[in-house]
């Protein structure tokens, strides 16, 4: 049976780039430049790759990244990929870029891969990923980029990161939340778990800041969920049952009803009360009226 090109596209060209990333390039021929792996380039001429899902760097770990750096120097070097001449862009590596310059470092080591956008981000996706560096929200707009721009399956990203479709289907689902939630995602102040279980809610927003404010856990939110999902569903969910009317009421209901052949409802209480006289049709309603005009 013939292996499905995508697949074998997928298994061959990611896993031998990232399986070769902190290797020195071999040359092929007599005529290929060597790069080894100590490389240094000066730091001003390497810059992000704006289309890396990570965007958010903790500025105290990156402190503690920057002096480690500082003692001990950067012991793996950054992937780059040479964009304009002597200029690099990162592949993989931002963290330990920022930090080098928060250590004050005039160069870094490098390391030069010669791979297109697509494969650039694949890379960035699958280490931070396996190294747990993306917020839910950023590992989700990562996997978007891949389908809407490069024409991934959710099957196909399984395979490159490692899960199954279903982890990917769960992630792309949180896409769906409305801004604050998501600033809430990426934040941290709100959960994956938390996020997932407001997606079919009436109002995730206010949901999400009452989840906040109570400390609620992920089950006592998906039961939340739940009740706004039947109270969608049924309007009548969560109301208070009508208490039943005395004998007196309901007779009295009885008697005027026969009298103005028009359905009529009495609600009393201790301090008033209501009395609701309904039509169905303008006629009925002209009838009313002479007739309270009447008296």
């Amino acid at each position: 049976m013939n292996e499905d090109p995508a697949r074998r596209r997928l298994g061959r060209g990611l896993a031998a780039l990232i399986g070769e990333m902190d290797q020195p390039i071999v040359a092929e021929s007599a005529s290929a430049p060597i790069v080894p792996a100590d490389q240094r380039v000066p730091i001003e001429h390497i810059t992000r790759n704006p289309r890396n899902p990570r965007r958010t760097f903790d500025e105290a770990e990156l402190q503690d990244l920057a002096n480690s750096v500082r003692q001990h120097g950067i012991v793996q070097p950054v992937v780059v990929r040479t964009v304009n001449g002597d200029r690099f862009e990162i592949i993989a590596g931002e963290r330990r870029w920022r930090a080098a310059q928060l250590a004050g470092f005039s160069d870094i080591p490098v390391i030069v891969r010669d791979v297109d956008d697509r494969t650039a981000l694949e890379i960035a996706i699958v280490e931070n990923v396996q190294r747990s560096d993306l917020n839910p929200l950023e590992e989700a707009m990562g996997y978007e980029l891949l389908i809407a721009d490069h024409g991934y399956t959710q099957n196909d990203l399984g395979e490159i990161i490692g899960k199954s479709r279903s982890h990917v289907a769960n992630s792309l689902r949180l896409l769906k939340l409305p801004e604050p939630v998501r600033d809430m995602l990426s934040s941290g102040t709100l959960s994956a778990g938390h996020a997932r279980a407001l997606i079919p809610t009436s109002d995730p927003t206010t949901l999400a800041r009452a989840i906040i404010a109570k400390g609620l856990s992920v089950r006592d939110t998906e039961k939340l969920a739940q009740n706004d999902i039947r109270a969608q569903n049924d309007p009548t969910f969560g109301a208070k049952p009508r208490p039943e009317k005395d004998a007196d009421t309901v007779a009295l209901e009885r008697s005027l009803t026969d009298s103005l052949g028009l359905e009529v409802s009495v609600n009393h209480r201790a301090s008033g009360g209501q009395l609701k006289i309904s039509y169905k049709t303008l006629e009925q309603l002209e009838d009313i009226c002479r007739l309270l005009e009447r008296r």
